[in-house]
Order: structure tokens, then C-alpha cells, then sequence
């Protein structure tokens, strides 16, 4: 993208903006839901600032323009933003102020903020209305000023939805909902107003593919203690889900309708709604007519917590995921500077494994293949115009998924490609350290993901080192390959939930080291929480891997390891062998044997 045709862009939302009598404009990176990943229709903040990352705000004034992102994406950030004039706002760094920080300084007394209400979540607008109170500003969010200016705005996506049979989702609807309306009454709800996408998938037992890589469909629904209906774009419904919506007892009304329906609701209701999720204008909606009662979706948490039967589907599907893997880094080590390859290629290559699967339906995400320098951008991605073309030397990061009907997959390995630096096997062996004992933990129930981060970087900081990212995600089955409420850091936003870990939650483990301007490392599997022993203590619990690829041999320098941390090293790679080894040809099983099993004393190092 030319930085002319941003700054172009800049001007033209500029001018929307005095004609509309709003003095400071955000654009977040959300849809109507207040989804992580979006269709392309809603990537407003890229078409105005370049920037191309899943998490950031762009806030522009008649003098200027910011974004505010993680230290996810500061070095692409950096890249995307050169020239463009966006001054980049580097979130939770000392001195840093946030964006209501900024505007509370800034924004000028009865001035106007501006955004699309249905883009912004009901928590972030109540806390800039608190913010802003005292300088009396207004909030102008009925106004998507994109329309005027994206003149080739791409349309809403309304792609078929399918029903996910109960062999596979383990539970039936009618139990999901009961579930729910047991969190309602707890809560003195009367209705309950579900606007995660993921969710609500979750609850229907259904499927759809709106958002590229998540299995989502564009939807609503509001549930009272005794009736449902969805909000769904009529367009991508058959026959076939029609009747089943139908037999469940589930009512159906179109996707744009829903702002209308609440506002016909009958005074006086105590509605709960997540107000992380839930937009500011349907927010708005209701809040003047009902009694809003703010709490985390009850469905989150019941859909973080994998029952038998998903968990019994996730074993086999990441058995044969990791299999695909390993047969990719197979297939690169035996072929790097025999064949020409490029970052695109690679991940081309690996796409075809995957494919091969037979319940294979899609990538969780677009894959990450970062060579050398552009593995240290954390959520980096290769394109047919930019990317690198592989060598015989340095490492490459793939950071990569699957969508089965069976599960959701996310695996990052880091891979020798030729010659490295001692001091990138230091930090490889350092980063596998910090997996191994975070897979190796043993706790007592009522701990979160804070009480556990530390098992995961005590080697980095040992060293003085860190990463600008938490640790672990939860994954969701057969859904987004980010979910919640689980999560592993050690710092948490302001008004942060942590989450208890559960026994049925998974999470992912992935250390990393990232040199800018040099390499990027980060290990990654998905273990799942299981109990342990139960004594006068309490109920201790520990991690169950799924994921079974080999760590990089070439990589290893045992000299950084503890005689524990060597054991588990030993073990996971014998396991790996065990595990994958029936799956795979004659000549690929000696490869992984030499990788996995050989005398660990002779390991480089």
C-alpha cells in the first residue's frame, strides 16, 4: 500500500469528520461482535492506517492520527505504519497512555468522539463516557464514516451453516440451554442477550464460515427462561437447518433485525448481557428501558470446559495434526536448498499435509512461516508479494492450525534450516526449558494462568530475557483457535478476568525468544487440564499434552538444561517417536528416530 494512498484516505475521513461535527474518530478491530478475527467488510483501521494486525485502534484528529497495539505487532507495526504519518502507541509500555488517557488530555471540553457504535464494545464506550464525563464530551456512535469513503467496501459474508451432529458436539442443545437458564436464574436474569459469535455456535450446535479460518456465522440471540430466537441472515439458511433450528424450539428472525427487537422488549427486564462483547449501540438500545445486568456469558465458561466426548475427538485429531506436522519437517529438512522455497511455499507445503486428513475442513488461521528476521514479529505473514526465500542456514517459525470435525489445532515449531549461532541455540534450548516445566506443572485447584506464566519464562528471565506476549491461549473445538476465559500471563489488563483452570480446559504452552532485526523462536503445544491427586491439601491437577512434534535436534544445546529439564526433554521425544512413528514411511520413521531417539549425549552442543 503506498503511504500516499493512506494519507489520501486520512484526509478524505477528515473531512467526514468536520462535516459531521466530530473532532476525534476510533476505529477498532472488531466486527458487530466484538470478534478477534474479522470478514474483510469490517477492516476499517487497515484501509485508513495499513496497519494489518488482528489487535489495534487507530484515533485520528484534523491534526493527526494514532494507533494503539501490542507488543504482539510493534515490529510490524513499525514496518506497516512508516510513512503514513500514524504515530504508533506502544500498549501497557512505561509512559505509554491509553486511548482514553490520551483523549482525556486532548480532547477538548464539549468536543465530539466519534466511532461506529456497533463496533465498539458496551465496556470500552462506558469507559471512555467515565472518562470524558467531567469534559463533557458526546458521543457520536450511530455513524460508520467508512460508507462514505470505501467506495469498494467489500459485502457482509452470509456463507451456508451447518449443523454439527451431537456425536460430535457430545451435548445436545437442549442440555446447552438448560445449563445456561441454570446461570440465568443464579443470576436473577429474566433474559440473556448472547452476542459472541463462537458461543453461540457453541450453543446451537452449529457451524458457519463468515470469518476466514473460524467457523462462525454472523448471529444474535436472546434466551428467556422459556424460548429462543436467533438472529441469523436468512440468505445462508437451508431447509435442512431451518427444521433443525425448528425442532429445537428455536425461533428464528432476520441477522438486521435484532436492534429493532430489543427495542420492542417490555419495559423494566433484567436482562444479562457481557458487556466485553455485547456493542455499545445495542447497549444504548436497552439500557434506558431495562435493568442491564453486566456478567461474563455464561456460555464462555461452559464451552471452555471440553466434555468426554470433544476431548476424545481432540486426542485423535491432534494425534493426526501433529503427524502432518512432523511430516512437513521431515519434508523441509530433506529438501531445504534442493528445491526452491519461499515462505509462501512452505506453508503451502504444509497445508497439503493437512489436507490429507480426511475430517480436515479448513487452516485455524493463516499460517505463520517466518524466516530468520521476520520470525521476530510475532503474528507476522508472508504474501505472494512480500516475503523471504529459504536458505540452507538459519531457522524458520511456522506457527500453524487446522480445523477438523474433531477439533482445532495450534502448533508452533521452530525449525533449523542449516548453521546457527551458539546464541540461537541458547535460546531455543532455553525456550524448550520454559515449555517443559510449564507442561511438567502440578498445582492446587483455584490457581489461573498468573500463577503458572512464571513456570514458562523463569529460564528466559533467568537470562534476563522476556516475551511481550502471554503464554497461553485456550482453543476452542471446532471454533476459534482463540477462546477464553482461560488464558497464561503474568500481567493482566486493567478489568481483566482470570479464569480458574478447570479440568477439561485446554491452553496452549509457547514460550518464545524474538531479536528484532535477527530471529524469532517459539515452541507451542496444547496441553489439557486433568486431575491429580486429591489429599488434605485440596484437588492438585496437572496438563495432558496433545501435541506430539519433535523438538529441533539441530537447535539443542543440553549444556542450558537442568538434569529434570534433560529428563523431560528425553521423555517428550521418545514419546513423540512412539506416538507418530506407525504413521509414518520407512524413510521418514529413520529421520524421526535419529531426531527423537539417538543417544541424547552425542546432541550438538
Amino acid at each position: 500500500m503506498e503511504n500516499r494512498v493512506i494519507k489520501q484516505r486520512l484526509n478524505a475521513l477528515r473531512t467526514a469528520m468536520r462535516e459531521a461535527g466530530i473532532d476525534f474518530y476510533m476505529i477498532p478491530t472488531a466486527d458487530f461482535h466484538n470478534s478477534e478475527y474479522v470478514s474483510d467488510y469490517f477492516k476499517v483501521r487497515e484501509f485508513f492506517c495499513n496497519f494489518s494486525g488482528s489487535n489495534g485502534t487507530l484515533l485520528v484528529w484534523q491534526e493527526g492520527a494514532g494507533l494503539w497495539t501490542d507488543g504482539r505487532y510493534f515490529i510490524q507495526a513499525e514496518r506497516e505504519l512508516e510513512g503514513t504519518g500514524v504515530l504508533l502507541f506502544r500498549m501497557m509500555e512505561e509512559g505509554v497512555p491509553t486511548i482514553g488517557e490520551f483523549l482525556k488530555e486532548h480532547i477538548g471540553e464539549g468536543q465530539a468522539l466519534g466511532f461506529d457504535g456497533r463496533v465498539i464494545s458496551a465496556a470500552e464506550g462506558i469507559r471512555l463516557e467515565k472518562q470524558l464525563e467531567t469534559k463533557k464530551v458526546r458521543m457520536v456512535y450511530e455513524t460508520d464514516l467508512a460508507e462514505r469513503i470505501w467506495k469498494d467496501r467489500p459485502k457482509i459474508l452470509a456463507g451456508p451453516i451447518r449443523v454439527l451432529e451431537e456425536s460430535l458436539a457430545g451435548k445436545s442443545v437442549e442440555e446447552k440451554l438448560a445449563d445456561v437458564r441454570r446461570s440465568m436464574k443464579a443470576a436473577d436474569a429474566e433474559g440473556f442477550l448472547l452476542t459472541k459469535l463462537d458461543d453461540i455456535m457453541w450453543l446451537y450446535n452449529i457451524r458457519g464460515c463468515d470469518v476466514s479460518c473460524n467457523p462462525v456465522a454472523m448471529a444474535y440471540t436472546y434466551i428467556t427462561g422459556d424460548g429462543a430466537v436467533v438472529f441469523l441472515q436468512k440468505k445462508a439458511m437451508d431447509a435442512a437447518l431451518e427444521a433443525y433450528l425448528k425442532e429445537h424450539g428455536i425461533r428464528v428472525e432476520e441477522y438486521g433485525t435484532v436492534a429493532q427487537y430489543l427495542a420492542k422488549l417490555p419495559a423494566g427486564g433484567k436482562i444479562l448481557l457481557d458487556n466485553r462483547h455485547c456493542n455499545y449501540r445495542l447497549y444504548r438500545t436497552l439500557a434506558d428501558r431495562q435493568t442491564l445486568l453486566d456478567g461474563k456469558n455464561p456460555t464462555e465458561q461452559l464451552k471452555a470446559v471440553k466434555n468426554p466426548t470433544e476431548l476424545s475427538n481432540m486426542r485423535e485429531i491432534f494425534l493426526k495434526d501433529s503427524v502432518a506436522v512432523t511430516k512437513f519437517i521431515c519434508w523441509l529438512k530433506q529438501n531445504i536448498g534442493r528445491i526452491p522455497m519461499t515462505e509462501v511455499s512452505v506453508a503451502e507445503k504444509l497445508e497439503e499435509f493437512r489436507r490429507q486428513i480426511p475430517e480436515f475442513l479448513d487452516l485455524s488461521f493463516p499460517t505463520i512461516a517466518g524466516y530468520k528476521a521476520n520470525a521476530a514479529m510475532m503474528h507476522y505473514e508472508a504474501t505472494e508479494e512480500n516475503h523471504a526465500v529459504l536458505a540452507p542456514e538459519g531457522m524458520l517459525l511456522v506457527d500453524s492450525g487446522g480445523q477438523y470435525l474433531g477439533g482445532t489445532t495450534d502448533v508452533t515449531r521452530t525449525i533449523v534450516l542449516g548453521p546457527i549461532s551458539p546464541e540461537e541455540k541458547r535460546h531455543y534450548t532455553l525456550t524448550a526449558a520454559g515449555m517443559l516445566q510449564l507442561t511438567h506443572a502440578r498445582w492446587l485447584y483455584g490457581c489461573s494462568g498468573r500463577n503458572l506464566d512464571i513456570l514458562a519464562r523463569q529460564p528466559l528471565w533467568n537470562a534476563g530475557m522476556d516475551y511481550r506476549c502471554g503464554t497461553g491461549h485456550g482453543v476452542g473445538y471446532i471454533l476459534n483457535v482463540h477462546e477464553g476465559p482461560q488464558n497464561m500471563r503474568w500481567r493482566f489488563a486493567e478489568g481483566a478476568f482470570e479464569a480458574v483452570l478447570e479440568e477439561g480446559m485446554d491452553i496452549t504452552n509457547e514460550p518464545g525468544v524474538y531479536v528484532e532485526g535477527e530471529y524469532g523462536i517459539r515452541i507451542e503445544n496444547v496441553m489439557v487440564v486433568q486431575k491429580d491427586i486429591r489429599n488434605e491439601y485440596g484437588q492438585f491437577l496437572h496438563f495432558e499434552t496433545l501435541t506430539w512434534v519433535p523438538l529441533d535436534r539441530e537447535a539443542l544445546d543440553e549444556v542450558y538444561l537442568t538434569e529434570e529439564q534433560r529428563a523431560w526433554l528425553h521423555d517428550y521425544q521418545r514419546q513423540v517417536y512412539d506416538r507418530i512413528s506407525p504413521y509414518l514411511d520407512e524413510k521418514e520413521r529413520e529421520w524421526l528416530y535419529g531426531e527423537t531417539c539417538a543417544d541424547p549425549a552425542v546432541l550438538p552442543g
